[in-house]
């Protein structure tokens, strides 16, 4: 399929959209943050409409990484929140890429960071098709082997349940789910299922192929070569640490390793697997790890394209990535709480994000002296927009009296940005404040006025740079202004109000050549990026909506496995939480009596 654009008007991004039309190509866009992103996803979309395009950031709603504090011997675990529909869109990009040309990937700086290998995840596809011979157990063992978890008490992303002769599978990567309907050991008929409903959608497919429901895949054939290679390690790390008399960090490498070692033998999967993924990914030490970036290059080799958005902030964003990273592991494998091999579980160096992408369009209204030298003299200015609006004018008033209103900062998770943002252009609100967050790329038509409060203090977010793109925002509207509050003219305030009338006199020169006049983005509030869902989870696994009246269903419990049981286990107390969350004390004061129970049993 080719990349067919409709026919929109939206400057900058307007421009990308034709490029990728033109080049027919599948594209990684790259942006520094997940409210941009998010924007530039929607768009894209729009443009789009019958191509695969992606969104891949961080699917973290809360992370605390694994450290270690050696001045108040402190240990940190690794703790996160986990938004499972960011995930599963991250999961839909790396499968789109893996089978359709057609695919452009909106991408946050998380793009850089070690995923699995390609290859493997690849590898593990399971084909099925109406007609093939194959037994239930065999079914069942395979998409264990993909990581899909039983759920037969509770079906959400990565699951699958058995009812009879039937195994309905939820794919990590989209919404519906998937039948198999067996007899006599072969496969009668493959359909797509509402997951909530359990209704068949599309009726009869002739195959379908089922990708892992995680990045991290192993191969259980490798395992036992791959445990040589950790037990190797160990016993070196060990004879290290017990030459330097330090006992204590032996005890917790050795309790550490094997542990993981036993969970990954028993259920191929263990929190924190990825600091085992040079092993399992073939790498040598010091290797680069796989990224979304190798998910690009392994279909298409370098017949893709790159485009860095806002390039003055992501470039260096892509720079610090790995130093930071560094300095954390270290710490953790000097003190016996990580193999040195985690030290390989890490972002791509600079050097290393450079060699991987093939040549790379950079966009920024204020582009850094690296970006300028890389471009040799191939420089292109945009700076008429399609609707025909000037850069803003500028008033300059004093501090005192500084107002503000609503509020948007980087503690917001991810999905509410849009909501907040649209919730501004749909007047529920009057002024929105923003921390490092409004200040690139944002097209809000609502907005005619920017304040920029203590424009005076200068800084990182007081440049030149910053300035001129904050004042940037005031120019979707066509009587859009910015006033800024200081009481003194800074340099880079200096720079920027000049940078910004030499732009405003190009701009009206050309509106007066050409007979335009200037008219505001009309530019609908498009539909979330993903849909809140009424339901809760505990609604849906019921299928009512008094959630007083529920009632935990008898779970037979002699048909299930030692690991089964355990599996059943970890979705009870998802679903105890969710019922508490809900306020419902009933349903998740019997539902951990259940647990009890099955604990009692095992």
């Amino acid at each position: 399929m080719k990349f067919k654009i409709e026919s929109r008007f939206s400057g900058k991004t307007f421009t990308m959209a034709n490029v990728i039309e033109r080049l027919q190509r599948p594209t990684l866009i790259i942006s520094h943050n997940k409210t941009l992103a998010a924007q530039l996803y929607q768009e894209l979309r729009d443009f789009f409409p019958d191509n695969a395009v992606s969104y891949f950031v961080s699917y973290y709603d809360f992370y605390q990484p694994e450290a270690y504090i050696p001045s108040t011997d402190t240990y940190i675990e690794k703790d996160s929140d986990i938004n499972e529909l960011i995930d599963k869109l991250r999961l839909a990009a790396t499968t789109n890429l893996l089978t359709r040309k057609d695919t452009i990937v909106v991408a946050s700086v998380s793009c850089i960071y070690n995923i699995g290998s390609p290859r493997e995840y690849g590898h593990f596809v399971f084909e099925f098709r109406e007609g093939m011979r194959a037994e239930r157990k065999q079914i069942i063992d395979r998409l264990i082997d993909l990581q899909y978890e039983r759920g037969d008490f509770g079906f959400h992303r990565g699951t699958f349940r058995v009812r009879g002769d039937a195994i309905d599978i939820y794919p990590s990567y989209q919404d519906e789910g998937v039948r198999i309907e067996l007899r006599r050991e072969t496969i009668k008929k493959v359909s797509l299922i509402n997951t909530v409903t359990g209704k068949t959608t599309i009726g009869w497919l002739k195959n379908f192929i089922l990708y892992p429901a995680k990045h991290f895949i192993t191969d259980p054939a490798k395992h036992q070569s791959s445990f040589d290679e950790i037990r190797t390690d160990l016993q070196k790390q060990l004879a290290k640490f017990k030459k330097e008399g330090k006992l204590l960090e032996a005890q917790r490498l050795t309790q550490r390793v094997n542990y993981d070692l036993e969970m990954i033998q028993e259920v191929g999967y263990v929190k924190g697997i990825e600091n085992y993924s040079r092993y399992f990914d073939g790498r040598a030490p010091g290797d680069a790890p796989y990224s979304l970036l190798d998910y690009f290059s392994a279909p298409y080799a370098r017949d893709w394209l790159v485009i860095v958005d806002e390039s003055h902030m992501t470039f260096p964003q892509v720079r610090g990535m790995y130093n930071g990273d560094l300095v954390r592991k270290k710490t953790l494998v000097d003190y016996g709480f990580r193999l040195p091999a985690a030290l390989d579980n890490r972002p791509l160096r600079f050097e290393e994000f450079m060699r991987r992408i093939p040549n790379f369009i950079a966009t920024s209204a204020t582009p850094a002296e690296w970006e300028i030298s890389m471009a040799k003299g191939k420089l292109t200015q945009q700076l008429l927009r399609p609707t025909g609006i000037p850069d803003p004018e500028v008033e300059i008033r004093p501090t005192k009296n500084q107002v503000a209103d609503a509020y948007l900062h980087s503690d917001v998770k991810t999905l509410d940005r849009g909501d907040i943002l649209d919730d501004l252009r749909l007047g529920k609100y009057d002024v929105l404040v923003g921390i490092n967050l409004l200040r690139e790329g944002l097209d809000l038509p609502e907005v005619s006025l920017v304040a920029i409060l203590d424009a005076d203090k200068e800084g990182f977010l007081r440049s030149d740079v910053t300035l001129i793109q904050t004042m940037g925002r005031a120019a979707r509207h066509a009587q859009g202004r910015v006033i800024m509050y200081a009481d003194r003219i800074t340099g880079s305030m200096r720079k920027a109000l000049s940078e910004v009338e030499r732009r405003r006199k190009y701009q009206t020169k050309m509106n007066k050549k050409y007979g335009i006049t200037p008219k505001s983005i009309e530019k609908p509030i498009r539909e979330k990026l993903i849909e809140k869902e009424e339901e809760t989870a505990v609604e849906k696994l019921f299928g009512k909506k008094e959630s007083t009246l529920m009632k935990v269903p008898h779970l037979d419990l002699d048909g299930l496995t030692p690991m089964d049981k355990r599996r059943l286990v970890l979705s009870l107390r998802r679903e105890m939480l969710l019922a508490a969350q809900d306020l419902n004390f009933e349903l998740a004061a019997e539902i951990r009596d259940k647990i009890k129970g099955i604990s009692f049993v095992n």
